[in-house]
This record gives C-alpha cells, sequence and structure tokens, in this order.
C-alpha cells in the first residue's frame, strides 16, 4: 500500500522539492509513497483569497483563520494523523519518525504569519512537533525534514535496511565516527582496530565510540541510553 503525505500550504511549489531527488525521488516515482500539496489559499476568503487576519488581543503580525484552515483539511482528512509544524511543539524524535513512517501516511499543516488559531488545532485534534529550538520562515521546510525522514524508513527505499539499525539516536547513542581510505590521511591514520579484521573488536569499538560521543555531546540522550538497562562501556 502506497504511504501518501497531504501537505497544507500557501507555497505548493515547494513540494515535493528535494524529496523529488535520490532515494526518496526514485521511490516517489515507483510509488512507494505519494505526497499532493494542496493550496491552503484555494479556500480563502474574498477576491484576494485572505487565509489570515488580526489577532484578538492586539499584537504584530497576522493570524491564520481557523475556518479557512479547517476547509482546506476537511479537503483532504481521513485516519491519517494531522501534524502541524510548530515551534512550539513536542520535539520531533526518531522513535515518533518510525511510528509515523509505519502508519497509512500522515497530513501536514504548514503554518505561517504568527502563527495558527488554536481552535482549528484543538477542534481538529492535531498533533504539534517542533523540528528544533529555532524559528523559521513557516512550516514547509520543516513538513520537508519530518518527509525525509519518515520517507527513508519506507519498506525498501534504504538499499540496505539493516544501515538504520545503527543510525543516531536508534538506540539512544548517536551513531560512532566512519571512515574509509586512503588508510593515512593528512597524517592522521584510521584507527587500528577497523582494518584488524576482528569483528568482534570492531563491534565493541563502534559501541564505545558511539556511548563516547553521545555522552558529551549530548548528555540527555546518554542518560537514556543508560536508564534504558543498556550495558554502558
Amino acid at each position: 500500500m502506497t504511504w501518501r503525505a497531504d501537505v497544507l500550504t500557501i507555497f505548493p511549489t515547494m513540494f515535493p522539492g528535494p524529496l523529488g531527488e535520490s532515494l526518496a525521488g526514485k521511490s516517489l516515482e515507483a510509488g512507494t509513497w505519494s505526497i499532493k500539496a494542496t493550496d491552503i489559499r484555494d479556500f480563502g476568503l474574498g477576491r484576494h483569497r485572505s487565509v489570515d487576519d488580526t489577532p484578538f488581543g492586539g499584537g504584530a503580525g497576522m493570524v491564520m483563520r481557523p475556518d479557512v484552515l479547517d476547509a482546506a483539511i476537511a479537503s483532504v482528512a481521513d485516519e491519517r494523523p494531522l501534524v502541524v509544524l510548530t515551534p512550539r511543539g513536542v520535539p520531533l524524535t526518531q522513535k515518533r519518525v518510525a511510528e509515523l513512517s509505519a502508519g497509512p501516511g500522515v497530513i501536514l499543516l504548514c503554518g505561517r504569519f504568527e502563527g495558527i488559531d488554536q481552535r482549528v488545532i484543538e477542534a481538529r485534534n492535531a498533533e504539534e512537533i517542533s523540528v528544533g529550538d529555532y524559528v523559521l520562515s513557516g512550516g514547509e521546510i520543516a513538513a520537508l525534514v519530518l518527509l525525509d525522514a519518515a520517507v527513508r524508513l519506507l519498506p525498501g527505499v534504504m538499499g540496505a535496511a539493516a544501515s538504520a539499525d545503527e543510525e543516531s539516536f536508534a538506540t539512544n547513542l548517536l551513531e560512532y565516527p566512519h571512515y574509509t581510505r586512503p588508510a593515512v590521511w593528512a597524517d592522521r591514520a584510521v584507527p587500528e582496530t577497523l582494518t584488524s579484521g576482528n569483528h568482534q573488536a570492531i563491534a565493541a569499538w563502534r559501541h564505545a565510540a558511539a556511548a563516547d560521543i553521545t555522552k558529551n555531546r549530548r548528555p540527555d540522550l546518554y542518560n537514556q541510553y543508560v536508564a534504558s538497562g543498556a550495558q554502558a562501556p
């Protein structure tokens, strides 16, 4: 069954964008997944197809109207989860990405201006997700991030499914460092263990390196790793 993505945006030409290239693009052409971008302005009001209005309570900027957004959502709504991309959302994690990838697809609502009227978020039981602690001009780039992360986990998209098992965040550890030829470059040699041919020693080195990097760069993840019962090297 095709994994389906619907994106609600005022800039539909931004899609599929980079998702039309590389592995995601090949799997899109093959029908593994599909994407449709719906222009929210098609449901806008008046001659100018207005989608926003001034905020109650005053303040700078404009807010996207709930009636316009609800009509856009209704045009694609089904059993798929509705996700609003917003910096105030719950941080996107690899776990949530895997859950979305395992389902029938996703509906993504891309906000603009100062944000989206809270009432439509509540009425549609939308899930608010953030891709990082920073502010973008709109939800479109965040939507591309979420879709790229989910699509690459679909069956058959990645060449070696096992490669996902050792990627960063798969086990609450960041990924270990990688090396390739030449064995010595700029007076820097590849760690000797990796050229030993001893697969058990290589696995232990990679695990220890991943744990060390995670402990130093993401102590929050490392604490989760230890709390999960995994043996810290």
